[in-house]
């Protein structure tokens, strides 16, 4: 008998134990941004973060970064996107940019990061009816890999601009966790 009035009593307390998972929000992308970074509301869907780095004197414009995510299996691999990156810039010389993009990697809270680093003229156009022609800009761009997906951030601004944010760029994603 006691078997059957405990079966009502187990039951209640496993509805109550799933439903509390339920709520639990699943794992996503964590950061501390830096000192000195403008947070905004995100311009897309895509964004789940986006910063403004306040240009240098003499610069035309701020640096944005923008962290995106799309989805668990979206955004291609990690040398596409590398790849795809470095020719969003061009070379005043003529160069090929892959010939003076600097790759690295690094390890943050266990994470497998990607980095690559560009300097020359931006080109990379969001539609074919706004071309982009800006010299002297440079880009610093992740790839960070978790069991939820691949997230991608960009740093694009005037070279002056990214150079004077690049200490506090590394120290973001060195804080970059999945949680």
């Amino acid at each position: 008998m006691s078997e059957n009035y405990n079966l009502p009593m187990f039951n209640m307390l496993l509805s109550s134990v799933l439903a509390l998972v339920s709520l639990v929000p699943p794992p996503t992308l964590k950061f501390d941004a830096p000192a000195g970074w403008v947070s905004k509301t995100p311009s897309s869907t895509m964004r789940i973060a986006e910063f403004t780095l306040p240009k240098v004197a003499g610069d035309p414009e701020d640096a944005e970064l923008a962290v995106f995510f799309f989805g668990a299996s979206g955004g291609g691999g990690v040398q596409a996107n590398v790849d795809r990156w470095i020719g969003q810039m061009d070379q005043p010389d003529g160069k090929a940019s892959k010939d003076v993009a600097k790759t690295s990697t690094m390890t943050s809270h266990g994470l497998a990061i990607t980095l690559v680093d560009v300097i020359g003229t931006y080109t990379a156009a969001m539609s074919p009816a706004t071309p982009v022609n800006k010299p002297n800009f440079r880009q610093i761009a992740a790839v960070v890999e978790t069991t939820g997906g691949t997230y991608y951030v960009k740093l694009t601004g005037p070279a002056k601009t990214v150079a004077k944010w690049n200490e506090s760029f590394i120290t973001f994603m060195k804080s970059v966790r999945y949680e």
